[in-house]
């Protein structure tokens, strides 16, 4: 049995089998040339990335150095990094991702022109063992994938090492479900004689070795290590006698054919020479696939899942689509394939057989109808503590099982999202990325066509706010003398804020006949206040989406928008947006 790897911002189609390995330019089956094989990768452009890095329990990790060509960013409290304008090629951009404590990590792709979305999960460099320098050896996982040492080390200066040797081991099966976030690179290959492949994977396994006093070691020259890896059972029936053995290059980005391994009963087993991760795949000739998810109206789905199987293979691998909707990259020549699109829920709405393909395609664009998923465009706007907008900073989306990230453009956000049917709930939290500061995380309730949530402000000491917009102008943020929430007859509740404040300040009076989550209108909700009033007694459009009304001490999150008439001048119609993140006093 085969598995498919689908990146974001690419699909990449490969048998992996993996141990680790210098980065030599040798192949045990011949020369290879880097020089030679880098024309593949075209001319070099500047592309945009933004990304998140987590750990195998997708907590976010913080602190992280992230490399892309010569520039590098650290990773914020979210995980998240930026980089604009990175200096790659047209088909080969290579992302390294380093901290204390875990396994270096790194992610390959073919770079769009939109914002390339890249999600990282780190490994921990957790000892499995630790075994003596000058004796032989084994090191076993409980699966029986094991590795088999003559007692040989070196350290990265090639000086010989004697002396306790730490043994970090992990085998990355092919149905584990962030294989295509855990593995390095992604599965492209360069053969023996210099041509291009994509792989198919029966796993992969990573050795790290290090000294008593944390030095990274590997084996030392002219001898070898025995590795033997465990082969899932539902892919006993197609696994080949033979297959070629491939080393990550960790300076290239890419695989290098390097040996062959042999199946001995559940088990392939090969000599190498040298540690990082090792894979044991076939190969396949390469074409490249371009495909865009958009809305009826054509506009493009970022974050949108799109899933890739070829026909009789039992696992479907996933990939993400980037800021302009586009999942592009390389998959086998020749094979027919099943192509699907996933809901925020995990729901597939949308399948299609694809291929075979002989040349690069660019398939029609996918458009996903109501009838397939209701999809709504989440917008706002992103402010800096002193009310300016957030010029280098992103919003962070949950819903379902899905988290989104996309950048903010001069203070504007905008996510074009499917909606699922079993949850009409998420939250957002703004960064401003330059200035290290949250808006904290807000509850919402989607709305279709459009979600407009208004403005979220970025400072981290403000534990609560009121914020609205009115036509195009001045965003106004309203931060002090909040009351929030005194319940009325248990049912209904009051907000205000900046009521005593000076002549001149911005003041607001809510008042909600119930308190349960809900879309509402002026029925049940109005506004007072500098703003004028807006209630039943006028004409409007204004909608109310209370989505969460938390207990004492806990957060009401409001937002409203639409259209309403000026109540002091006839004829005049207004719009406004506004939010309401603010801590229930009673």
């Amino acid at each position: 049995m085969k598995k498919i790897v689908l990146f974001t911002s690419f699909l990449f189609l490969m048998l992996t089998f993996s141990s680790c390995n210098p980065n030599d330019g040798y192949s045990g089956l011949g020369h290879t040339d880097d020089y030679v094989f880098a024309q593949n990768f075209g001319n070099t452009v500047a592309r945009d990335f933004i990304g998140q890095v987590v750990d195998v329990n997708n907590v976010p990790l913080q602190n992280v150095t992230i490399k892309i060509g010569t520039t590098t960013a650290q990773t914020d409290v979210n995980g998240v990094f930026i980089i604009n304008a990175a200096s790659v090629h047209a088909r080969f951009a290579y992302i390294t991702a380093t901290k204390a404590g875990y396994i270096d990590g790194s992610r390959s792709l073919v770079p769009t022109a939109g914002k390339n979305n890249v999600r990282i999960m780190l490994l921990p460099n957790t000892p499995t063992e630790t075994i003596q320098s000058g004796v032989a050896s084994e090191v076993t996982l409980s699966s029986g994938t094991k590795v088999s040492f003559d007692g040989a080390f070196q350290d990265e200066n090639g000086v010989a090492y004697t002396g306790d040797v730490s043994v970090a081991m992990f085998h990355l099966l092919p149905s584990n479900e962030n294989i295509d976030k855990l593995m390095p690179g992604m599965l492209y290959a360069q053969t023996a004689d210099n041509k291009e492949a994509v792989l198919q994977t029966f796993g992969m396994l990573n050795i790290e070795l290090r000294g008593s006093a944390g030095q990274k070691l590997n084996i030392a020259k002219e001898h070898t290590a025995e590795i033997t890896i465990r082969i899932d059972d539902n892919q006993l029936a197609t696994a080949p006698s033979t297959i070629p053995l491939w080393h990550f290059d960790e300076e290239k980005g890419y695989w290098k054919e390097d040996g062959i391994a042999t199946k001995e009963g559940n088990y392939y087993v090969g000599t190498v020479s040298h540690f990082s991760w090792w894979n044991c795949d076939a190969q396949f000739p390469t074409v490249s696939l371009t495909t865009t998810v958009v809305d009826v109206d054509g506009n493009p789905m970022s974050d949108v899942r799109v899933g890739l199987l070829p026909t009789g293979f039992p696992y479907t691998a996933y990939g993400t689509t980037n800021s302009i909707g586009t999942v592009s990259g390389l998959v086998p020549s020749n094979q027919t394939m099943t192509l699907t699109v996933l809901d925020l829920c995990s729901n597939i709405i949308y399948t299609s057989s694809i291929g075979p393909f002989t040349t690069n395609t660019v398939l029609p664009n996918i458009v996903i109808t109501s009838v397939m998923a209701q999809s709504t465009v989440v917008q706002g706007t992103l402010l800096k503590c002193d009310n300016t907008n957030v010029t280098n900073g992103y919003v962070l989306m949950k819903s379902g099982t899905q988290n989104s990230l996309v950048a903010v453009s001069n203070g504007a956000f905008s996510f074009n999202t499917l909606v699922c049917a079993t949850n009409s709930n998420f939250t957002l939290e703004g960064f401003d990325y330059e200035n290290l500061q949250t808006s904290g995380t807000i509850n919402y309730t989607y709305t279709t066509p459009t979600t407009s949530v208004g403005i979220l402000t970025t400072c981290n000491t403000v534990s609560e706010f009121i914020s609205y917009q009115i036509d195009s102008g001045s965003p106004v943020m309203i931060l002090t003398n909040i009351n929030a929430a005194t319940v009325i007859s248990g049912t209904g509740f009051t907000i205000s804020g900046g009521l005593n404040s000076p002549v001149g300040g911005a003041s607001i009076y809510i008042s909600g006949s119930t308190n349960i989550p809900g879309l509402y209108t002026t029925a049940e909700f109005s506004i007072e206040g500098t703003l004028g009033l807006i209630d039943s007694g006028i004409t409007n459009t204004v909608q109310f989406n209370l989505s969460n009304f938390g207990n004492i001490g806990e957060y009401i999150d409001l937002t409203f928008n639409g259209t309403y008439e000026d109540g002091q001048v006839a004829g005049i119609t207004h719009t406004i947006t506004g939010t309401v993140h603010v801590l229930r006093d009673n």
